[in-house]
C-alpha cells in the first residue's frame, strides 16, 4: 500500500452494522509512500493509522 499527503484512506467497516470510515492522508511517516499514516478522519478525529486489509488508499 503506497499513498501520498492529500490522498484518501477508506476504512471498511469488518462487522455487520459497522460504517465505513474515511479520512485524508495528512503525513505519511513509511518509506516510499508506505504505513503508518496520520489520518483527519471525517469525524474530525486525527490519528496514527497501520491500514491492514480492509483498508484502501483512494488517490487524489
Amino acid at each position: 500500500m503506497n499513498a501520498t499527503v492529500g490522498d484518501r484512506l477508506l476504512v471498511h467497516g469488518n462487522t455487520v452494522g459497522e460504517r465505513d470510515r474515511s479520512g485524508v492522508i495528512l503525513e505519511v511517516q513509511g518509506p516510499n509512500g508506505g504505513p503508518p499514516y496520520i489520518v483527519r478522519f471525517d469525524d474530525g478525529h486525527t490519528g496514527l493509522v497501520f491500514p491492514g486489509p480492509d483498508a484502501v488508499v483512494v488517490p487524489q
